[in-house]
């Protein structure tokens, strides 16, 4: 095994290993609200348009980075993309805060508006835990210097990791007016 495959085979076991760990940590401390466990922390109420925001951000800084990989700039590319991973962590960071501190708000929509959200919701939920590893393995390939299946791959990444950065959003607007 050369030096590259080393790599590889070494990237891909915390691939693998971030990609359960994650969404299992993240499942956990939703389950955790610091308040009810006696802990004197003030709820977090601020936090929702923050991180709303940064999953906003996230799309914009995704798209950018496909048009700068299109006209060639593959040092922003890279850095646009870089800088949405460290965006999607603090979203995660913050997202976690907010319901250790803060207890869950009902969506108070009726109807077919209310079936939409759920939609979207599930669908949002699942597929951010479903790009985990196809965020990580893109990345991967690009600093591997494996440019032919980085490209591969980041086709499908790119739609999906797009998709739940705007439904992050979406799911904060339809929500908002039944935050406390």
């Amino acid at each position: 095994m050369n030096n590259l495959q080393a790599k590889e085979a070494k990237y891909k076991k915390i691939i693998t290993a971030l990609s359960i760990i994650i969404p299992l940590a993240v499942a956990a401390l939703f389950g955790i609200n610091l308040r009810e466990l006696g802990f004197n922390v003030e709820p977090l109420t601020f936090l929702p348009p923050i991180y709303a925001t940064i999953n906003g951000l996230t799309a914009i800084l995704l798209i950018a980075a496909v048009v700068a990989i299109k006209k060639g700039n593959k040092k922003l590319h890279e850095q646009l993309n870089t800088t949405a991973i460290a965006f999607s962590l603090l979203f995660l960071v913050l997202y976690i805060a907010y319901h250790m501190t803060s207890d869950s708000t009902k969506f108070g929509g009726e109807g077919f508006v209310k079936y939409v959200y759920y939609f979207i919701l599930i669908t949002h939920i699942v597929l951010s835990i479903a790009v985990i590893p196809f965020v990580l393995i893109t990345y991967m390939r690009a600093k591997l210097g494996k440019f032919p299946e980085h490209k591969k791959i980041a086709k499908r990444t790119f739609p999906l990791w797009l998709y739940v950065a705007i439904t992050g959003v979406i799911v904060y607007l339809m929500i908002a007016p039944y935050y406390v």
